[in-house]
């Protein structure tokens, strides 16, 4: 059977506004959905922030209402839409979003929310009729006038639970994603001791003795960097790898393993002889001493090493402790808390920061003995980040799944 095209405007069998809201009526009640809540999933279905009671039936929201928002402020986000879920049902909607009832004999309300979502001609569209002014803005005649493609209502249904099951699944990686990036946050804080404290709040069991602190600059020396540019370096084949700040503040975890990452090339030979002395080897860690916020001091340990040259780039420090720690530890501590707190107050500048690498020497840090302990601090967040890793990459696969089949699946 072939689909037909029908103006959004056609299958519409009711719409309003949603409620005015001040800052004095938020409090305990319902649940309510506004633009900024409303960009982030097709089907709204969970808590956003709640309200006082609400009276008026126009504005509480029942299951298979799309609500979309009115004003944006760049002009790709304008009517952004959510179909709203079995468990959505009974919110409220805010000001400068609009709901929008569907006949559903002729169209899923699932389906019409991916079209005016994701397809290029309805987003186009959407675009073209919009309002441009300090926010843009999408009046209902604009919104109605968007085609939808429809095939029967029984294959709508088999397209929505569709992609109802594939958000099902993004949803859950994206709460373990989410869950784990917190408890690697808590632990980070959990598992070195605080200011003045010498034991940590968490600790692996079999270790009582108190943390070794010593100054930075007598356990770690500094090597030397190179000011290569971004131009200076080559995508392809060279002489040696980079490690360039940029990468360190963005890319790069705590624990940098060139075996696995791909590094920028140096092609110039001179670079070889010029550092030589400062090749990286495993266990230096590389410190960014420049960002554009309060990341500076952001740094990786490097590991994975295997007879390749690497040298430390542009706007870092690159340092080599002076006895051998166990993998991991000081690129973990390194980036707590616990440490970086240390240079919030040397950082200089305003829109460009930096720290210098004298204040970075003298600050404190704080380890323990036993090479043992060391060892299961650096695993244990090492394998929380493979988890975070593997969460964050199957939660790409199945987006762009969902983007590839939203392709393939409407005419």
């Amino acid at each position: 059977m072939a689909w037909e095209q029908r103006k959004l405007g056609d299958v519409v069998i009711d719409h309003n506004a949603g409620i005015y809201i001040s800052k004095e009526d938020y409090g305990k009640g319902t649940n309510v959905i506004g633009v900024g809540n409303i960009y982030d999933s097709d089907i709204f279905d969970g808590e956003i922030y709640r309200l006082g009671p609400v009276n008026d039936d126009k504005f509480i929201l029942e299951e298979n209402d799309i609500i979309y928002g009115e004003s944006s402020i760049v002009p790709e986000g304008i009517a952004r839409t959510v179909c709203i879920g079995k468990n959505g049902a009974g919110s409220a909607f805010a000001w400068h979003t609009r709901r929008v009832k569907l006949d559903k004999n002729v169209v899923n309300s699932h389906v019409a929310t991916l079209e005016l979502n994701y397809l290029h001609d309805i987003r186009k569209y959407l675009v073209s009729v919009s309002t441009q002014t300090a926010l843009t803005g999408m009046t209902t005649d604009g919104y109605f006038g968007a085609t939808l493609t429809l095939p029967s209502i029984q294959e709508q249904q088999k397209i929505s639970d569709y992609f109802k099951q594939l958000d099902h699944l993004i949803t859950l990686h994206q709460r373990k994603y989410d869950k784990l990036v917190v408890i690697k946050k808590s632990m980070l804080e959990k598992m070195f001791p605080k200011d003045g404290q010498t034991k940590p709040e968490i600790r692996f069991s079999g270790f009582t003795d108190d943390w070794e602190q010593r100054k930075l600059g007598d356990i770690l020396v500094s090597l030397q960097n190179n000011t290569l540019s971004r131009a200076d370096l080559s995508n392809k084949d060279g002489v040696a790898k980079n490690v360039h700040y940029g990468d360190i503040l963005i890319k790069f975890g705590e624990v940098l393993d060139v075996s696995k990452e791909s590094l920028p090339m140096i092609s110039d030979e001179g670079v070889l002889t010029k550092y030589k002395s400062s090749y990286l080897q495993n266990g230096d860690v590389i410190v960014a001493d420049t960002s554009e916020d309060s990341t500076v001091g952001k740094c990786s340990e490097i590991a994975g090493l295997n007879g390749e040259i690497v040298v430390s780039g542009l706007h870092t420090i690159p340092y080599r402790p002076v006895e051998q720690f166990a993998s991991g530890y000081l690129g973990y501590y390194l980036n707590s808390s616990a440490y970086h707190s240390q240079l919030i107050p040397l950082m200089q500048g305003i829109k460009v920061t930096s720290i210098s690498k004298s204040a970075v020497h003298d600050t404190d840090i704080i380890y323990p003995k036993a090479k043992e302990e060391q060892s299961k601090i650096g695993k244990y967040f090492q394998s929380l980040d493979h988890l975070i890793t593997l969460h964050q990459r199957e939660l790409e696969k199945l987006k762009k799944i969902k983007l590839s089949m939203l392709e393939k699946m409407f005419v």
